[in-house]
């Protein structure tokens, strides 16, 4: 009895630190955990959200799915629908593991093979995309709506609106003024809302209960999204100087005729910098997700152990998750300041004012 309350009273402490409840199974004495179903089941995206399990009830939002199939149109219906109808609902089906395309809604041809329907569902992912835009537009508007009543003679905010506005005047200061150059304006509201949407979501995956948890700046899907917007700017409103630097560069002639070897070299990195942002966006938010599960699976995994090993790596995997949390908070900021401070240094390299300036100098 003191073994099973042990575990309920770390069960508890994890979920007010900021972790993802464990399913029943987890807690049973007498089936394995299995960390690979917890882990990806989190990281990855679903049809549903799952809240929680009660006893042996999973308590789990179905969201919305729609797609369209080539040879019966558009489909729309809860989630839900498959739970009822043994996995298989007007045609459709979600794959099983193994499957190429696991875990997503598929339809069979003739011949019984897996093809995949346009999906537009609302997904786990999508979802918590909608409602962290929605808080983020919320804040914004909010502390717009301040200002907007502000006189003159108004001290200055102090509270949330006082850290705003450090918040804001830090990255559009340091960040996007001294990066992109005298043309900052004109780029500064897609920097700030690149930062603030990839900071609330890295936050709002923190936070263990619904609306949080979902794992959004870990989705590579999101941060290509992301990376394509920064890769779009900066050649869209790249100078001469920036495209003649790629096709053209100031490098001795040999190395651009008659092989092309700096130009074909400055034209992959066009597409090196954006895949680097989506990488490390990704790669960063990703791993600390996966580090806390992990850590937390310690202490179901010990639990046949004997009650020495179990009570000593519960303690080892509460203090880690304690430092995993405190680091991964200071990494949802970090990872929102490098993305946004490396696309306001790419943007500023494809500015000619840039060049001007650098030029200018070099001359005196």
């Amino acid at each position: 009895m003191k073994k099973k309350r042990l575990h309920k009273i770390f069960a508890v402490i994890f979920l007010l630190l900021g972790f993802v409840a464990l399913p029943a199974s987890a807690e049973s004495e007498h089936e394995p955990v299995n960390v690979k179903e917890i882990v990806f089941g989190h990281i990855g995206d679903s049809y549903e959200w799952h809240i929680t399990t009660w006893g042996n009830t999973a308590i789990r939002i179905p969201l919305p799915v729609i797609v369209y199939s080539q040879t019966t149109g558009w489909h729309s219906f809860i989630s839900s629908e498959f739970e009822e109808n043994s996995g298989n609902y007007e045609g459709f089906s979600i794959a099983p593991a193994g499957s190429k395309y696991e875990g997503k809604i598929v339809e069979h041809d003739a011949t019984g093979s897996e093809i995949r329907p346009f999906d537009i569902s609302i997904t786990k992912v999508t979802l918590s995309l909608l409602i962290n835009t929605f808080l983020l537009a919320f804040i914004i508007l909010g502390v717009a709506r301040w200002y907007k009543k502000k006189q003159a003679s108004t001290a200055a905010p102090g509270g949330f609106v006082g850290l705003m506005e450090m918040f804001i005047m830090m990255i559009h200061d340091d960040v996007i003024k001294s990066c992109v150059g005298p043309n900052y304006k004109k780029f500064a509201p897609y920097l700030l809302t690149a930062f603030f949407f990839i900071f609330i979501n890295n936050i709002m995956g923190l936070i263990p209960f619904f609306p949080g948890g979902a794992n959004v700046t870990g989705n590579i899907a999101i941060t290509l999204v992301l990376a394509l917007f920064t890769f779009v700017i900066v050649n869209v409103f790249g100078t001469r100087a920036y495209w003649k630097d790629i096709f053209w560069p100031d490098v001795p002639w040999w190395l651009k005729v008659p092989i092309p070897m700096m130009p074909v070299i400055e034209l992959f990195g066009i597409f090196t910098k954006p895949f680097a942002l989506m990488i490390r966006l990704f790669a960063n938010m990703l791993a600390g997700h996966m580090a806390m599960l992990v850590l937390t699976c310690l202490i179901f995994i010990s639990a046949s152990m004997g009650p020495f090993m179990n009570t000593s790596l519960t303690i080892a995997s509460v203090l880690f998750n304690i430092f995993m949390n405190l680091l991964e908070l200071l990494v949802a900021f970090i990872q929102a300041y490098v993305f946004t401070m490396l696309s306001a240094v790419f943007i500023g390299l494809a500015q000619e004012e840039h060049h001007t300036q650098e030029e200018s100098a070099s001359d005196h």
